[in-house]
């Protein structure tokens, strides 16, 4: 191996493997953290759900009236109006520097300032930093979906996106059907095999460490520790090989094909998120939901998602855009109303799985990210308010991140450009 090349990073290779080491100014070639693991005090399995329509709500049909527990519900949120002490509105909220119109959806769950420009690089989303945590508790660390086109709301901590799974289908077969023997053998052998590999490379790159300065060396020390944890959930992966997948009754989906039915579609992947949730497959999901230029199949609507949403305020354009929201919100209720009928240990589901619901377009007219419309549900936060701050000086929207993750057992008091916790809410 030749580590003279003018190259501003050093590559490892072994069995056909390349492995990259971090930027470590000693070798004249970004350091990675790793997470250590906790449980939550309490002994009660937290989930969280994430989820971001992209083309968001139109605020005059979201935003209630009036503020703290004495809200009136608006046109939106009647239709939530039965888990109206389970969740908590917001309004006034926002990223920090997060603006550009559409490309803030790579932001929705990172909080990356300026995903619009030349030079963005995008940061860990809400979920992997959880899962660094909580991630080896359940056979998968987190589920990253796409109800709706192929973006994902997930990013690895190098900022790099994790594919949302696409198809219903294909979801609900890795959940819970299970291969043969000599399948699981032969997977059980991929496993090993990708295991050995690495460890073969770190045991070159150890060798490395008489050339490092103490800077340096720090650095490496967390690349190191970061691979070992690689190792460690390969090992974890094995011993879930040998495990049967959960039973459940449910029959598997259908994919529906084309993008047109963004309800149907985002029900589907609603369904098999309550289904991971309640066998305990992972608790950890995002799910992405994007619209488009094609008309859905929703009777009353004969334009365009997309262009109904950039409706300019023409009248017929916005009563196409409330009806699709609508269907939106109700989707929504379906999967509330799953977790809430479904019992674990004398609470519900939804008592200990938090779902956001959100945006990154606070007006998609306007291509505005300011304002966002954010619900946050369930988890086991004292609901029923509508927390209002300033429309013209935003709150910051990842405060309440922070909260999410302290729910979740993890001890942290900042995440990405948050300020604190989030103001007036608590836990039960």
């Amino acid at each position: 191996m030749n580590l003279s090349i003018p190259s501003r990073r050093t590559f490892l290779r072994s069995a056909g493997v390349t492995l990259a080491l971090p930027i470590l100014d000693s070798l004249a070639t970004s350091s990675v953290s790793a997470a250590q693991p906790t449980w939550n005090s309490d002994g009660v399995p937290r989930r969280m759900v994430c989820i971001c329509n992209n083309l968001g709500l139109h605020l005059p049909y979201f935003i209630p009236e009036g503020t703290g527990r004495g809200w009136k519900p608006s046109p939106y949120l009647r239709e939530l109006n039965a888990f109206r002490n389970q969740m908590t509105v917001f309004s006034g909220v926002s990223h920090p520097e997060v603006d550009g119109g559409h490309p803030a959806q790579k932001s929705f769950l990172t909080c990356a300032p300026h995903p619009g420009g030349n030079s963005f690089k995008n940061t860990i989303s809400l979920d992997q930093y959880a899962a660094d945590f909580i991630g080896r508790e359940t056979r998968y660390p987190f589920l990253a979906l796409c109800a709706n086109g192929n973006d994902t709301l997930s990013w690895t901590r190098a900022g790099v996106p994790i594919p949302g799974a696409t198809r219903p289908s294909q979801v609900f077969a890795k959940l819970f059907l299970t291969g043969n023997s000599s399948t699981i053998a032969a997977q059980i052998r991929r496993l090993r095999h990708g295991e050995s590999i690495m460890d073969t490379v770190l045991q070159q790159a150890r060798s490395l460490e008489k050339r490092l300065n103490g800077e340096d060396r720090a650095k490496f020390d967390e690349y190191v520790t970061s691979v070992r944890e690689v190792e460690q959930q390969l090992v974890r992966q094995q011993e879930w090989e040998k495990k049967p997948k959960p039973h459940v009754d449910a029959k598997p989906p259908k994919d529906i094909a084309g993008q047109a039915d963004v309800i149907g579609r985002a029900d589907l992947m609603f369904d098999l998120t309550s289904l991971a949730l309640q066998t305990d497959s992972t608790r950890l999901v995002t799910i992405m939901m994007e619209g488009f230029f094609i008309v859905p199949p929703i009777d009353g609507v004969e334009e365009g998602y997309h262009t109904v949403s950039h409706h300019g305020q023409n009248a017929r354009k916005l009563k196409q855009l409330a009806i699709i929201e609508t269907e939106h919100i109700k989707a929504l209720r379906r999967l509330l109303g799953k977790l809430d009928q479904t019992s674990e240990q004398g609470d519900t589901l939804l008592d200990r799985t938090m779902v956001l619901y959100g945006s990154n377009m606070g007006n998609a007219s306007s291509h505005d990210n300011r304002n966002l419309p954010v619900i946050l549900a369930g988890g086991g936060f004292k609901h029923g308010q509508h927390l209002a701050f300033d429309q013209s000086n935003n709150y910051p929207l990842p405060n309440l991140f922070v909260s999410m993750l302290q729910r979740l057992g993890i001890e942290t008091d900042t995440f990405a450009s948050s300020t604190g916790t989030m103001r007036g809410l608590e836990f039960a």
